[in-house]
């Protein structure tokens, strides 16, 4: 499902009848504008909030300059889009660095919004920027919860901290004078969550930050309980000054109400965005890239950020090789469905893409378990098979049938499908630099 694929539904169809009318009155520009504030209060958008960016884009909107320019819907657009970009922030909001190692970041949150997963998730961000991070367990009620943090934290080449069920103000202190003394320039401390927010659970809170130079704050909130997750921040805010938000969940069926009204309601900006399950699927919060999305303009540039990290460029340049001397094998072709997997698979890539929303795809629409069944056909061929596809006759089909769990069917519809795309590579040939 696209990003607030509801939301962007209603904006485009909202959109599209300005469009198709070409000159504008400021009477339907209102009417327009009313439609877009019911849009934005059905996808949970704090009344306020709504009110505010209705008032902002109106104003701006039914100026003459506007209503007289040759396209006057496009101009709508534009300054709907400007405004969503300031309602969600200036620009990209970077993490604080301290200039005296190390680096402290206090994790926080209500318990069900994911937030010892992020801590892993946040390690993987921070080692990509060649930092060293230290976990620190100080969640000590949650079952389980140490030994969870634990587990994520081996999947994310990341070391923990933890001092059992000892008070987590002498934790935290204890792990920061170890993170001096074994060279960590990052310590990420899980802390305690609640159902709900409750006096305890502040004054912990309050202690760890009373107990150790804090950097940052950041908090994880629940994408999926839409303005409750504002309330949440509002509140975590007013008594911690929290210096940004993590928003998770946002690949469920998000409505967008949080994404659009926290920055608004707390002044604090969203740092980062959990995109999926994987330790992998946090990123970077880019307000123009939301905007782009939100109003089915794609993201172009997350796309290719997301390129560049799943394949180098010794990589592309062998395959553009590879391309040109027509020695494209199998075994190339089952490397590019696993770089494809590596940037989130075929769904998340395509959401990126300009009018994705257009297309009106539904969950299900593209089956990622088509790309595993290539995958294990392709892996149950001999390496001579991949490299000479053509001496693959019909025993050698119901071998890699059998071997991969699928049928001598599966097998023809792959090499046939092969065969089409080192036919379309051909067109590419003597040109002087391919597509991609």
């Amino acid at each position: 499902m696209a990003l607030f694929a509801s939301l962007s539904e209603r904006l485009n169809h909202i959109f599209s009848k300005l469009t198709k009318r070409g000159k504008l009155t400021e009477l339907e520009i209102k009417q327009a504008m009313r439609e877009v504030r019911v849009a934005l209060l059905e996808a949970d958008v704090n009344l306020k909030v709504a009110k505010d960016f209705i008032a902002e884009v109106s104003e701006k909107a039914v100026g003459q300059q506007v209503l007289q320019s040759l396209n006057p819907a496009q101009q709508v657009i534009k300054i709907v889009n400007e405004e969503l970009i300031a309602l969600m922030g200036a620009g990209n909001a970077k993490l604080e660095v301290s200039p005296k190692p190390p680096t402290v970041i206090m994790m926080c949150g209500l318990q069900g919004a994911g937030k010892t997963t992020m801590c892993a998730k946040l390690a993987v961000q921070l080692k990509k920027q060649g930092k060293k991070p230290l976990l620190v367990a100080c969640d000590i009620y949650r079952p389980a919860a140490i030994d969870q943090l634990k587990v994520v934290a081996s999947k994310a080449g990341a070391e923990v901290f933890e001092k059992g069920t000892q008070a987590p103000p002498k934790t935290a202190k204890q792990a920061v004078e170890y993170a001096l003394k074994m060279g960590f320039d990052t310590v990420v401390i899980d802390t305690a969550g609640r159902l709900h927010i409750d006096e305890k659970l502040m004054q912990e809170l309050e202690d760890i930050k009373k107990e150790v130079s804090v950097t940052e704050i950041l908090l994880t909130v629940d994408a999926m309980t839409g303005q409750d997750a504002v309330n949440v921040a509002e509140t975590f805010n007013s008594r911690l000054d929290v210096t940004g938000v993590i928003l998770t969940k946002l690949d469920g069926d998000t409505r967008g109400g949080a994404c659009l009204s926290i920055k608004a309601v707390t002044g604090k900006p969203i740092k980062f965005i959990g995109v999926g399950e994987k330790i992998t699927d946090l990123e970077p919060f880019y307000p123009d890239r939301m905007a782009s999305r939100i109003l089915g303009m794609g993201d172009v540039l997350s796309l290719i950020e997301k390129a560049q990290e799943a394949v180098t460029e010794q990589q592309a340049k062998e395959m553009e090789r590879k391309m040109r001397e027509n020695s494209f094998t199998l075994a190339d072709y089952l490397t590019q469905f696993e770089t494809l997997k590596k940037m989130g698979g075929a769904g998340a890539l395509l959401n990126m893409l300009p009018g994705a929303n257009k297309m009106k795809l539904k969950d299900g629409d593209i089956d990622e378990s088509k790309i595993e069944r290539i995958r294990a056909i392709i892996l149950s061929m001999t390496p001579k098979e991949r490299d000479n596809p053509n001496i693959i006759n019909s025993s050698r089909k119901r071998r890699i049938a059998l071997g991969s769990g699928t049928t001598v069917q599966d097998v023809n519809q792959l090499l046939k499908q092969f065969e089409q795309t080192k036919e379309m590579m051909k067109r590419f040939r003597g040109k002087k630099r391919l597509p991609f």
